[in-house]
């Protein structure tokens, strides 16, 4: 299982979470099977408002699960079609949402739950 998260600075495990999946500019991606996990630039980052590309985002890289503080509805749905699950972050910090992850209490994000545009998130900014 690899769960991906946006981050804001590379710090290892340590990394503060990103509240924006297109934007960001490097994700974590973290394999549990290996324990082990690996930083990517966003190869994606200079896209168009609404039109986000996460496998190209990603570098093709496949993932099972993304944690994040938001995201896009188009982005969501493309994440979705390919069966990855996004949830919504709860602590700042990737290790704390691992656990989190695990111990099943983060929530599912939805469609209405998206992000209609910068600055009109309920995530915060």
């Amino acid at each position: 299982m690899k769960i991906c998260f946006p981050i804001l600075a590379d710090k290892g495990l340590k990394s503060p979470v990103n509240n924006h999946f297109g934007s960001t500019k490097q994700f974590l991606i973290y394999d549990a099977d290996k324990d082990s996990f690996e930083t990517v630039e966003n190869c994606d980052a200079g896209h168009v408002h609404g039109a986000c590309q996460p496998i190209k985002a990603l570098d093709g890289r496949q993932i099972d699960a993304v944690v994040l503080g938001g995201i896009g509805m188009g982005a969501l749905l493309k994440l979705n079609a390919m069966g990855i699950k996004v949830f919504r972050a709860s602590a700042p910090l990737v290790e704390d949402n691992l656990q989190l992850y695990h111990n099943g209490r983060l929530v599912e994000i939805k469609v209405d739950d998206t992000c209609a545009g910068h600055g009109t998130c309920g995530h915060g900014d």
